[in-house]
């Protein structure tokens, strides 16, 4: 399955679902907060749209009211995010680790755990 483009709000939505487990629409609203809270049927129409990409499902039905969960990890999501920002920069990845440094974003800790990454994506290689 190819992982759909998700909008802001989508991705605030699946981060309320990710975070939170499976919702109704009613508690994806209020997990906003309430000076920035998007209107119920704001909300309704998104995790609907979410559905139509099969970025979530419904569970159950309790009375009333649909249970949804994401049907995309947040993981799965963080990378089609970063992929798409590495298109953006023709596929280099030199300027986005070089803002992430000068911005202070990018800690010493990260930095090992790449390295670490790479160490293992390197043995990965020479044992194919």
């Amino acid at each position: 399955m190819t992982l759909p483009k998700l909008s802001k709000l989508e991705l605030q939505i699946m981060e309320a679902l990710w975070t939170r487990g499976p919702c109704s629409v009613r508690e994806i609203q209020e997990s906003f907060p309430a000076k920035k809270r998007p209107a119920y049927t704001t909300v309704q129409t998104t995790v609907y749209r979410l559905e139509a990409k099969n970025a979530l499902r419904r569970t159950k039905k309790i009375a009333t009211a649909l249970i949804f969960e994401a049907a995309v990890s947040r993981d799965s999501a963080q990378r089609r995010l970063v992929d798409e920002l590495l298109v953006l920069f023709g596929g280099r990845s030199r300027p986005i680790m070089a803002h992430l440094v000068d911005s202070g974003t990018l800690t010493l800790d990260d930095v090992r755990e790449a390295e670490k990454a790479l160490l293992k994506l390197r043995g990965e290689e020479k044992s194919k």
